[in-house]
Parts: C-alpha cells; sequence; structure tokens
C-alpha cells in the first residue's frame, strides 16, 4: 500500500509498504480523504516545533478490519479518526490541558492518516479516538473535523460576548473555520487580513466587515476608525507570521484577548513591547491542538449545517500527487482548503 513520508526538507516520498497487522483491540481504516493543515507544511517545509513527523492528522474513511475483540465497532463503519488521545486523569487533563497528556503524543495512527490504509491503536479505539459519521456527510467533511476542533478549542480559552469584534489574521482554511465560528456566536463585526488576495476575496463572500491585506500600511486606521477608536475585542492570529502576532497585539483594545493559534517554526522568536501588553491589560492565550471532546463538538457542528465546511475545500488530490498537493498548499495559489484522496 502508500504511504507518505517526509523523505528530506520539502520533499515527500510516496512509499510502497506491507499492509499494516492489527494487534488486539486495533481496527484498520481505508482513508477516503485527508486533509492539508499547517503543522503538516511545517513539517515538510518548515522546522516543525514539535516531536511527531507524521504526515496526515486529518483521515476520515471506511473500517476494513477489526480485531476479534471489538466490538463497538465493525467493517463497514464510515468513521473519523484521531491522531492523538488523553488519558483524561493525569494531571494535565484534570485541569483541562488535556492536549499536554504524555499519553497524548504518544498514540499515533500507524504508519500515518497519509496512507491508503492505517492502523488505529487499542488505545485511541477505546477512549473516544473514532467517531462515526453520518451518511449524508461526505469524507472531505469529515476531513474537517479535526482543524475545526483545533479551533472549537481556542474558543474555549477566552470570554467573549454576543455582539463583540474580531480580526483575524491569516484567512487560510482555519482562519476562515474561525470566520464561521465568529458568524455562529453572533459577533457584529469581523475582519480578515492575509497577504494572499484570492483568500482576502474568498473571505468577502462570507459577508465579513472588511478584507485589508496584511501589507496596507493604514491597516490599523482602518481598524479604529470600525471600532469607535478602541480595536477589537478578540484578535485570532490563525498564522505561523510573528509579525501578525506584533499587528495583533498593536490593534486589539485595552483589555481584549490575543489567540495565538497559528503555528510557529521550532524555536521562532519575537520581541515583544511588554509595557503595552502590560498599560492594555492584553490576555495573551495559546491553543495547542484538540481532544477528542473537541472532535465531538466539531462533528456535531458539521453534521448540523451549523458550520458549513464543504464550501472550503477547493482542491482535491489522489495520494500519490502528494507532492503536487503540499506544493500548492504551500504557494495557497488560488486554494483554500487542499485534501488528498485515495
Amino acid at each position: 500500500m502508500k504511504t507518505a513520508y517526509v523523505k528530506k526538507p520539502s520533499v515527500i516520498s510516496i512509499d510502497e509498504i506491507d499492509n499494516p497487522v492489527l494487534g488486539p483491540g486495533d481496527i484498520l481504516v481505508q482513508m477516503h480523504a485527508c486533509g492539508i493543515c499547517g503543522s503538516d507544511l511545517e513539517k515538510v517545509f518548515g522546522e516543525y516545533g514539535q516531536p511527531s513527523m507524521r504526515l496526515g492528522h486529518e483521515p476520515a474513511g471506511i473500517i476494513i478490519s477489526v480485531s476479534s475483540d471489538v466490538t463497538a465497532f465493525k467493517k463497514g463503519d464510515r468513521v473519523f479518526t484521531h491522531h492523538h488521545v488523553p488519558c483524561y486523569s493525569c494531571h494535565f487533563c484534570k485541569h483541562g490541558n488535556e492536549t499536554m497528556c504524555l499519553k497524548y503524543s504518544e498514540t499515533n495512527l500507524s504508519p500515518c492518516g497519509l496512507s491508503e490504509e492505517y492502523v488505529v491503536p487499542k488505545w485511541n479505539v477505546d477512549h473516544g479516538g473514532v467517531l462515526k459519521i453520518p451518511d449524508l456527510m461526505s469524507f472531505e467533511e469529515a476531513a474537517m473535523i479535526e482543524p475545526l476542533a483545533c479551533c472549537v478549542r481556542a474558543w474555549k480559552k477566552y470570554s467573549y460576548q454576543e455582539g463583540d469584534t474580531v480580526a483575524i489574521f491569516g484567512v487560510g482554511p482555519t482562519g476562515m473555520m474561525h470566520v464561521m465560528l465568529a458568524q455562529s456566536k453572533k459577533f457584529s463585526k469581523i475582519f480578515c487580513f492575509d497577504v494572499n488576495d484570492f483568500r482576502l476575496k474568498f473571505a468577502q463572500k462570507f459577508n465579513i466587515s472588511d478584507a485589508i491585506n496584511s501589507l496596507d500600511e493604514n491597516r490599523k486606521q482602518k481598524i479604529l476608525e470600525q471600532t469607535d477608536g478602541k480595536g477589537v475585542d478578540v484578535a485570532i492570529v490563525a498564522t505561523s507570521s510573528l509579525k501578525a502576532l506584533e499587528d495583533a497585539i498593536d490593534m486589539v483594545r485595552k483589555g481584549g484577548v490575543v489567540m495565538m493559534f497559528g503555528v510557529p517554526s521550532k524555536d521562532a522568536k519575537i520581541i515583544l513591547n511588554m509595557s503595552k501588553i502590560y498599560s492594555k491589560e492584553i490576555t495573551l492565550v495559546t491553543s495547542y491542538a484538540a481532544s477528542d471532546n473537541d472532535t465531538k463538538e466539531s462533528l456535531e457542528l458539521i453534521a448540523s449545517s451549523q458550520i458549513d465546511v464543504k464550501q472550503l475545500v477547493t482542491h482535491t488530490y489522489p495520494i500519490q500527487d502528494s507532492q503536487k498537493a503540499f506544493d500548492h498548499a504551500r504557494s495557497g495559489d488560488n486554494a483554500m482548503k487542499i485534501i488528498i484522496t485515495k
């Protein structure tokens, strides 16, 4: 079967390997759709700051085999599978920091989600890492459960009110999910920033307040003019750009929240004006990944059509063209969400 690996910086190798063997409690899934996300791009083209270099953590497909001791799932089930599942009993989990759980980083799909077939380990199967998806949900939609879950988790980390304003820096696929979440939470104004003109025009289709190029010298003034001189209540940095983080701090109101959501490169550093952060009483929050509880909520948002992720998928590639797919995703050329299929 075919599986994708990071062969060397910027190069993906599609290798033929032996079909995986199931252990006790495991299930085998045939991948039908797997999204490319920012952390995948960082693994291939950048310097990823986390230990795992496996590609593909947004997979969905059909179960083709289960171990004899598995009773909750059967061959033919349509499923989304989470790549990491926490223990829910350690100090981190008990404090709501499930993605910091040591078990979370140890649990992985094998060989990875970006494979024609992959094994979901017993731990994931037993601890909520496999979700059956409705018959009417496409595999492409199901591949969006995990990135939406990451956004859902981020929104739980700060307070907000109906009628608040938000600026979203970086309107790639997850940035647009933040747009849709803000709309569902009845934010009064939503501002989108990016350097990619296609994505700014794409965002305008969602009835946002303004789409502003991140290189616009008057970008801060445009925000102040539309927020009665205060700045936005919430600023979400959905890009690895540290310049965007600086802009977020600059454009959020006094007492506002800056959410650092995008994946920075390994050892990325920035000089911050802490006097500004202190005197403005800015709350700086980060959010890493998602737990399976978040994926359950995400699945329901998609299944109930509260968040329509279908409209974000602009391109699909077969697994053998993974290099082309990743190159396309990196360039962002007339693209939003890119999905790899079997």
